[in-house]
């Protein structure tokens, strides 16, 4: 019997194996925004804007961009972390 220990996101088996939990995982998502800070504030501000797009869906607006990705979770944070790991949300460049 292999008994599995959790350990924060982390499924430590003995053996040594180690299984992350979190997708898309959080180094991938570092190379793409580049600090954390960065990755914070680039998901948050898309996590909004697909927010607001399922806000106005009835109206008929349209001013928002449908999520990007297709996805199994409703929660706009963990699509806006999908199109960050797909390269469909990037930074601009500052000025």
């Amino acid at each position: 019997m292999i008994k599995v220990v959790r350990n924060r996101n982390i499924h430590v088996v003995p053996g040594g194996i180690s299984v992350s939990l979190i997708e898309p995982p959080i180094g991938r998502l570092l190379e793409k925004a580049g600090t954390r800070f960065g990755l914070v504030v680039l998901a948050s501000r898309r996590a909004r804007q697909i927010n607001a797009y399922f806000n106005e869906l009835g109206e008929g607006l349209g001013s928002y961009v449908p999520p990007q990705v297709h996805s199994l979770s409703r929660k706009p944070l963990s699509i806006a972390l999908e199109e960050i790991d797909a390269d469909k949300v990037t930074t601009a460049p500052s000025e």
